[in-house]
């Protein structure tokens, strides 16, 4: 008999049906046993007898034929697709036994420490509700390269393996590289940017690392980036630009996932006009509303982020803010300052429910001016031979902008720690495994 996948047995009331899955629960009533039984497309219940199914604990792997009955009335199970079904069982093939689980599967909720999860993360993961988590991800992804393609962009990929640092600084991790050295990448930004003479808009989808020395609930080691470059774009434009992409991504996921926000007790996002400000009418705002003078600062504080984003909800219904206008010198040296003022740059960060979650510019795109600044920051222009050929020959005036996946899933699901949004996290204490 060929193999139903658990969704579609809705459609097969009163025949026989084979079911392939994973045992997520079992529950013992006398001599009747009820199994919840799940494959990719979700889960069902299952009735046997007990002496058939004595050897079985969760997470065995098992072929299972019975016949779907409707379940009575006052049994339906409201909370999942197949809660108005059953499948009598008439025969169970154990194709993997598992070993007993180091903890409670079965719990609505795997109230575990995160330490726990992440050294079990190849089983925590199999929770429906651990896996939600990247469901939800997944959507996000797909929302990105929709609204990307809608605006034009051809996506591309690019190497993680590079010849210096992107940005300047220590925080890179050298590799060994036959008889030289190399590093990996922090940002897929020049690749992007030399494409932009060849597609003019550009998408990618790219893994990034930090060698910052710091173990916060915000940050990672590897992280993944949702990036866009955009030729023949100025700062407005590009602040268009991103809060679309944005909305729009954030939108697509929120539509094509609502029963598991439902499941999160997540309220809907405030999708109300954004408010822009520069990063010196922001730090004042901070002042005048909740009293912290941070007006000296060069960025804005994690705490400042959460206000402000406090702020734009109460007083414009939006769960995101644009801050533009960071001082050049603080930001990486492709950065365009305003022409108004150069000591501030044509920059921006979109936050989201009180953290960061996109970065970018409009980008110099001026051959010398290009070049004058990497000499200003002390870095080697031989170390960014093929990237400044691309401004040698002919650049657009051009930016772009760069999301964190993880951030994203993080606050769109109010999740306490960003290695809960990362399918295998790394940081300063775990490659896998936690670090001895």
């Amino acid at each position: 008999m060929e193999r139903t996948l658990i969704l579609d047995c809705n459609n097969k009331i009163g025949e026989k049906v084979k079911i392939c899955g994973w045992v997520q629960v079992r529950r013992d009533h006398g001599k009747i046993l009820f199994l919840d039984v799940s494959d990719r497309s979700g889960i069902i219940q299952v009735v046997t007898h007990s002496e058939k199914a004595s050897e079985l604990r969760p997470q065995d792997v098992v072929c299972i034929e019975g016949k779907v009955n409707k379940r009575p009335e006052n049994l339906i199970n409201k909370n999942i697709p197949t809660g108005s079904i059953e499948i009598f069982a008439e025969s169970i093939e154990v194709l993997s036994k598992a070993e007993e689980l180091p903890f409670d599967m079965g719990s609505k909720d795997l109230n575990l420490q995160l330490p726990t999860l992440l050294d079990f993360r190849s089983l925590a993961l199999r929770h429906p509700k651990v896996k939600a988590i990247f469901k939800v991800q997944e959507n996000l992804l797909e929302g990105f390269r929709k609204v990307a393609k809608d605006l034009g962009c051809i996506e591309i990929v690019v190497p993680t393996i590079v010849a210096g640092s992107t940005e300047g600084g220590a925080e890179v991790f050298r590799v060994d590289y036959y008889d030289h050295k190399a590093y990996l990448s922090q940002s897929p930004q020049l690749y992007k940017q030399m494409l932009v003479p060849i597609f003019e808009r550009v998408f990618t989808i790219a893994k990034a690392y930090r060698a910052e020395p710091s173990v916060t609930t915000r940050h990672l080691t590897e992280s993944t980036q949702m990036d866009c470059e955009i030729g023949f774009a100025r700062f407005a434009e590009l602040l268009d630009l991103l809060e679309q992409v944005a909305v729009e991504t954030i939108k697509y996921a929120e539509s094509t996932c609502k029963e598991i926000l439902k499941e999160f007790g997540i309220k809907p996002i405030a999708f109300g006009k954004i408010p822009r400000l520069t990063l010196r009418e922001a730090q004042e705002l901070i002042f005048k509303e909740f009293g912290r003078d941070n007006r000296k600062e060069k960025d804005l504080t994690p705490q400042d982020e959460v206000d402000l984003c406090k702020w734009a909800k109460e007083k414009h219904e939006s769960d995101f803010v644009t801050v533009t206008h960071f001082p050049t010198r603080v930001k990486p040296f492709y950065t365009m300052p305003d022409a108004a003022d150069p000591e501030y740059s044509l920059s921006y960060d979109l936050l989201f429910r009180g953290v960061e979650v996109m970065s970018g510019s409009q980008r110099i795109n001026d051959y010398k001016q290009l070049l004058s600044s990497i000499k200003d920051r002390g870095m080697n222009p031989a170390s960014f031979e093929m990237y400044l050929q691309a401004f040698k020959f002919g650049m657009p005036p051009e930016g772009g902008f760069s999301f964190g996946l993880e951030r994203i899933t993080m606050h769109m699901l109010n999740l306490t720690n960003i290695r809960e949004a990362s399918l295998f996290p790394r940081d300063m204490e775990r490659v896998d495994i936690r670090l001895k």
